[in-house]
């Protein structure tokens, strides 16, 4: 039997004849033209058809004849089976050729194995790599790495939530707090300590994200959550990145809680023995409700009586392995400490599925009312003179000011001196103010007296790197100057800028940096002098960065995708998730053999 299979076009057709043996079917001829069917295929009848319709068909005609064709099928055209008077076609063919034309669906190419996709990927032909979005292989091994690591994911939070974790409800203590605050919640800040309180209540182990924007006031919805722990009879550990911000959690939480009764304590590496002693029996017979540290907090001669909350402030500054000792430290008790996980700055949605999501989220998208705007202007270095003309204006009305000196190279050295050059050029420049210093190389107790002073406005100047990034709350400083901007991410300078406009005045960002800027430079600080949203400016932060420099992720086992790109594969995740809600009803048995293909043993590193 001969059959011929036409794929018809508006502007070309091709033609295929085969004769269908049983076991070898042969091609007999191969033809494409560059006339199609015009028009025609858009109108609703069949009158007056383009010349090239009947051109068309007369030449599939005399090509078909030659070979006696049997049957004429069209075949995988997506415009014929679109058009709307098909039929009429179909009619006219009969009619005029004495053939019947069916309409055959294409076969769907078979979805590539694992096999054949890494077969595959190793061995691509040039025109197949151009567009990586468009290439089998690679989206095949892309999906089922981020399946995998999705499936992982529910994995531990399903793990997790099987221990038994202590029902913290007493909400007495929160209520006071509240109650004596300064100032009132947000609605943001109310919905999510309602949501917090919720999964503190159930002897299940809450696992929340908290995300807001930078001066959103997580730390009063975190301190929301202690007060319901220590009400209920439970500790609280919070752990801090640095030791200066440990300090200002330490100082705050002093102020809101001991008029309520309830001791706050905090670890640090550097304590005397004496001191440290203390601290840890206080910690140990349950004396101490509210603990702060650092890395301390890790330490095995660490013992508590009664551990029944963690919150991780900066979630992507620690180990994971770290985090993970910690929340192993309850597990004498036979339960499981719930965990409220802070980030610093939004994190992008589809960053937040693949890297969290195991994780329940709450957003805090409101801020206090009451603050100032904050203006950016970027300018290069050498306007210097102006920004020192500035500050000198800005501090006689009163206000203070930052400047940062960033990190120029992994050097902790060089970004010492740079800070040091910084503070002796503008004492030099600013001869009548007073200007303090912080670096990484201070001792602790230096640099967190500095920002004490600091923010009793005994200094009008701070000079520091980012060491004050995060957690430094000083509503007077008004001016934040951030040399070599060019070179931070734009998290980073979003989350330094947010160390100003924390009280009423209006205050200013100044973005200085060196040319000649690239492209990538000049778009970072594009984005950064006309957005104020750390929402927007996270999503663009993983556009331009990707989700490793974003996220902290060199660390272990956080995120681990091997050849899933999170910012061009982001529109996969919609579909993946709800693949994963229901994968093992509908692939029973294969989930652990992908997690383990995938994720291999990252999976207990991310159990936190």
């Amino acid at each position: 039997m001969i059959c011929a299979a036409v794929d018809l076009g508006t502007n070309a057709f091709r033609l295929l004849i085969v004769r269908k043996n049983k076991n070898n079917p042969k091609v007999l001829k191969r033809y494409r033209s560059i006339i199609g069917l015009g028009s025609f295929l858009d109108s609703k009848k069949i009158l007056n058809p383009p010349s090239s319709y009947y051109r068309t068909l007369n030449k599939i005609f005399s090509l078909i004849k030659e070979f006696e064709v049997e049957r004429v099928d069209i075949v995988g055209t997506s415009v014929f089976r679109k058009c709307r008077n098909k039929k009429s076609i179909q009619e006219e063919f009969k009619k005029i050729y004495g053939y019947d034309l069916n309409i055959v669906s294409p076969k769907k190419e078979a979805y590539l194995s694992s096999q054949g996709a890494l077969s595959k990927i190793h061995r691509p032909l040039p025109s197949e790599v151009i567009d990586q979005e468009k290439f089998e292989p690679l989206r095949r091994l892309v999906a089922e790495e981020l399946i995998a690591n999705q499936l992982a994911l529910r994995h531990i939070k399903k793990t997790t939530q099987s221990n038994p974790a202590l029902a913290l409800s007493d909400n007495q203590v929160m209520k006071t707090f509240i109650k004596n605050l300064p100032f009132r919640l947000t609605g943001s800040q109310k919905r999510v300590v309602g949501e917090i309180e919720k999964d503190l209540a159930e002897p299940i182990p809450m696992m929340r994200l908290l995300q807001g924007d930078v001066g959103s006031g997580k730390t009063v919805v975190a301190a929301s959550a202690m007060a319901i722990a220590a009400a209920s009879g439970s500790q609280s550990v919070l752990m801090a990145p640095t030791e200066l911000l440990a300090e200002q959690h330490k100082n705050n939480l002093d102020e809101w809680f001991n008029p309520l009764g309830v001791k706050v304590v905090i670890l640090k590496s550097k304590l005397p023995k004496k001191q440290k002693d203390l601290i840890l029996g206080q910690i140990k017979n349950g004396e101490a409700t509210i603990i702060i540290g650092t890395h301390a907090l890790f330490q095995t001669q660490v013992k508590y009586e009664n551990l029944g909350l963690v919150i991780v402030d900066e979630q992507h500054r620690f180990g994971v392995d770290q985090r993970l000792s910690l929340v192993s430290k309850s597990k004498s008790l036979g339960t499981v400490p719930h965990q409220l996980i802070m980030t610093a700055t939004p994190i992008p949605r589809t960053l937040a599925m693949t890297a969290y999501g195991d994780l329940d989220a709450s957003i805090l998208d409101e801020l206090p009312k009451g603050r100032g705007s904050i203006k950016t202007i970027v300018i290069p270095d050498d306007k210097r003179r102006e920004v020192i003309e500035k500050i000198d204006k800005e501090t006689k009305k009163g206000r203070q000011a930052y400047w940062v000196c960033p990190l120029i190279e992994e050097s902790e050295e060089l970004n010492y001196e740079a800070a040091e050059t910084t503070f002796e050029k503008l004492g030099a420049e600013l001869k009548k103010k007073n200007i303090g210093l912080v670096h990484g190389r201070l001792k602790p107790e230096i640099k967190n007296q500095t920002m004490v002073d600091f923010k009793n406005n005994l200094f009008q100047v701070l000079v520091a790197t980012t060491v004050i990034e995060v957690g430094v709350d000083v509503s007077n400083a008004t001016i934040m100057v951030i040399e070599n901007a060019e070179r931070l991410g734009l998290s980073q300078l979003h989350q330094l800028r947010g160390r100003v406009g924390r009280g009423a005045h209006e205050s200013l960002c100044i973005l200085i940096y060196k040319g000649p800027l690239n492209e990538l430079a000049k778009e970072r600080l594009g984005v950064i002098r006309k957005s104020v949203d750390g929402f927007y400016i996270s999503e663009k932060d993983l556009q331009l960065r990707g989700p490793g420099e974003l996220l902290g992720t060199r660390q272990k086992g956080l995120i681990g995708l091997k050849i899933a790109d999170i910012s061009r594969d982001a529109h996969m995740l919609p579909y993946i998730n709800k693949l994963c809600a229901d994968f093992d009803n509908k692939y029973p048995g294969k989930a652990e053999k992908l997690i383990k293909r995938w994720v291999g043993e990252q999976i207990i590193y991310r159990n936190v």
